[in-house]
């Protein structure tokens, strides 16, 4: 029996151990002969470079017959289009693309191949950066018109999906960015053929037939490529703000550290996707300091709370790099909506602000504030006045002495009175009916 259990459980934890492996670790390396499909949809950040240059090297290394790149996306990061296409023009393996759509910077990735064929309904071009300088979009027409030249393309119609200023009057009215249709990218030979489907495509290239094998993300790069996109890192940003926000009402720095998790993954993720450098999160790091102590140590002064507030939507804002400015104001306002949201239904359970009570003791308390005692346990009691109150004076309570005040009125020495109320430390007492 003890065997069968050991066995058992030996035979979860493999079971676990793979299954773990299988989310940490990328697909294994292809068999000889094989096509080695890899996806490129969406933005060509980071984590698509890596994933193309990997594929690249584990298919050569086994003898890949050729890599095919699946590309539909519509933005791309500059560098990481360079990179791809700068790993596909170092294959030693060929290279090819099946295009849905390559529009933005990611259209590089295209004529870096050695064919292309195309969707019936694709589209390939307008690739100038949002936001791009003049300089950079010189540099990228320059690599965009040698890339083509070097694979026997159009070097002036590649210029034209970069710079405006290039004149194609036969595909686009002058000063717009040329978008190519498949059937105008068949004609300028910027593609071989249409296919209405990759296995099409395959059979294009000449490799109908061959095994497959399609490359995927590593774990990290899953993590990072799904943290990034608008929807979730305005989440996480939620998360990060509502975390701010409930540690201020609460100040037991649970709050803050969850939400300080939740910034730091999507800065994090932004930076190993290639869209931000360490300069944003180190300006992050340094406003959610002075937030934090703003919170927790110089509560009242404001400066390092408003500084530390200005430098961390800053950083978020640029999390997302130049060519994404408006994407990261997009996210940036479903943070503020979501995490505003959740803090007024938090208010109604914690509905004490603790930072605001510090706040309020802060301004009159010294190290050597003594509260004053709590007298609301005389209220309604009787006992006689010791001096006479005019209309301050002494009265005693049982074995309790303390000063107290009338209405108004003149109470002589030893009259009894009752307390009638009591605000903080005064006490207000009464003369007993009947008596003077």
């Amino acid at each position: 029996m003890t065997i069968r259990r050991l066995t058992a459980l030996l035979s979860i934890v493999a079971g676990a151990l793979a299954g773990l492996a299988s989310l940490l670790l990328p697909a294994g390396a292809a068999p000889a002969g094989a096509v080695v499909v890899v996806p490129l949809r969406g933005t060509i950040d980071e984590a698509s470079a890596r994933l193309v240059r990997r594929a690249i090297g584990e298919a050569a290394s086994e003898q890949a017959r050729a890599v095919v790149l699946d590309l539909d996306t519509t933005q791309a990061l500059p560098l990481a289009a360079e990179e791809i296409a700068a790993a596909v023009e170092g294959s030693t393996v060929p290279v090819d693309a099946y295009v849905t759509r390559a529009s933005s910077p990611g259209a590089l990735v295209a004529l870096a191949a050695a064919h292309v064929a195309m969707a019936p309904d694709a589209t390939i071009g307008e690739a100038q950066p949002i936001g791009a300088s003049a300089r950079d979009v010189a540099a990228l027409r320059q690599r965009f018109a040698a890339t083509a030249a070097a694979r026997g393309r159009s070097p002036a119609i590649a210029a034209a999906m970069v710079d405006p200023a290039v004149p194609m009057p036969r595909y686009e009215p002058p000063g717009t960015l040329l978008v190519l249709t498949a059937d105008q990218a068949v004609d300028t030979g910027f593609a071989e053929a249409t296919a209405p489907s990759l296995d099409a495509a395959l059979a294009g290239f000449g490799l109908a037939g061959a095994p497959r094998a399609d490359a995927t993300y590593g774990f990290p790069e899953r993590v990072a490529r799904v943290a990034t996109s608008p929807d979730v890192s305005g989440l996480l940003l939620a998360i990060g703000f509502l975390g701010l926000l409930v540690e201020l009402q609460t100040l037991h720095l649970v709050a803050g550290a969850i939400g300080a998790a939740a910034l730091a993954l999507f800065f994090g993720t932004h930076v190993y996707g290639g869209f931000s450098d360490p300069l944003v999160v180190i300006a992050a790091l340094f406003g959610l300091a002075l937030i934090l102590l703003e919170l927790h140590v110089l509560p009242g002064h404001g400066i390092p709370g408003v500084a530390g507030l200005v430098l961390l939507v800053g950083a978020v804002v640029f999390a997302f790099g130049l060519s994404f400015v408006f994407v990261g104001l997009e996210a940036l306002a479903i943070a503020i909506v979501l995490s505003a949201a959740a803090f007024a239904l938090v208010r109604r359970f914690i509905p004490e602000n603790a930072f605001v009570k510090r706040l309020m003791f802060a301004g009159v308390q010294g190290s050597d504030y003594v509260a004053s005692a709590d007298y609301r346990s005389l209220l309604g009691k009787s006992g006689v006045a010791i001096s006479f109150l005019r209309p301050t004076g002494l009265a005693t309570f049982g074995d309790t002495r303390v000063d107290v005040l009338t209405e108004g009125d003149f109470v002589p020495a030893g009259t009894p009175v009752r307390v009638t109320r009591v605000e903080g430390s005064r006490i207000f007492v009464r003369p007993l009916e009947g008596r003077p």
